[in-house]
């Protein structure tokens, strides 16, 4: 954000600290926000928790993250698609949710405070992540937030994202692909096989017989897995039966 406009705008915070939950209970509060690292706030666990109620808006839970080898939780299902998307992208090392609890004064109003939905840290940097139906983006209070936070995560050199609605298709191969996500599910042996195998330009269903000394249902999954990895490329904007192969890396 362009420091200028921002200081007109009335969205500068001023006097930011960060506060995170650790495990055995430990809390540390209102630590300077250029003071907190990557690394420490990385062991963060949810600064708040999803609670289940009668008539609740959203869809909360649960999802077992590859990347993290271990459950992260989402507040709704919005939430939970960022989350799939972060835990296929190769370049996510680490996901933390509900990370933080960042407390600023802005624009001479009283003292403000928001949670960010994620903290992804990544080969590039960290990148605080919000996620918000794009319906409620023009909000006023949504905005205002938004705006306040983005500056105190960019002043740090750090990235921030406002997250949305993503394209259908691409999120719906994604979700399919994540059903095979569990690498101990599958036979290394057959992998390594399925990598050699000259894969490049076939559908998957081709790819699924490349292999006809094997059950073709478990080549067909670990094909899938492949894909889930990255070590196999397709185009996912398109329905993931209809596209070739167009790449099979040699990890």
């Amino acid at each position: 954000m362009d420091l200028g406009a921002a200081m007109v705008d009335g969205f500068v915070p001023q006097s930011v600290t960060v506060s995170s939950r650790y495990e055995g209970d430990k809390v540390i509060e209102d630590q300077a926000w250029e003071d907190a690292s990557d690394d420490v706030l990385a062991s963060a666990v949810p600064w708040r928790t999803f609670r289940w109620y009668m008539g609740q808006k959203h869809y909360s839970g649960t999802y077992w993250s590859a990347t993290m080898q271990d459950h992260v939780i989402y507040e709704s299902r919005l939430e939970l698609s960022r989350l799939l998307l972060a835990d296929f992208d190769p370049t996510v090392r680490h996901i933390v949710a509900q990370p933080f609890l960042l407390r600023a004064e802005v624009g001479g109003r009283r003292a403000r405070k928001h949670i960010p939905d994620y903290l992804l840290l990544t080969g590039s940097g960290p990148v605080v992540v919000d996620v918000k139906p794009t319906q409620h983006l023009a909000k006023p209070e949504v905005d205002f937030t938004f705006r306040w936070t983005r500056y105190a995560v960019e002043q740090r050199g750090w990235r921030y994202e406002v997250w949305s609605e993503p394209p259908v298709v691409y999120l719906e191969n994604v979700r399919f692909l994540a059903g095979y996500r569990r690498q101990w599910l599958f036979d290394p042996g057959l992998l390594d096989a399925l990598k050699t195998s000259g894969l490049a330009g076939l559908t998957i269903a081709e790819a699924a017989r490349a292999l006809p000394d094997h059950a073709e249902p478990m080549v067909r999954a670990a094909v899938l897995h492949l894909l889930w990895s990255g070590v196999i490329k397709v185009d996912l904007d398109r329905p993931l039966g209809t596209v070739p192969i167009s790449k099979v890396a040699a990890r």
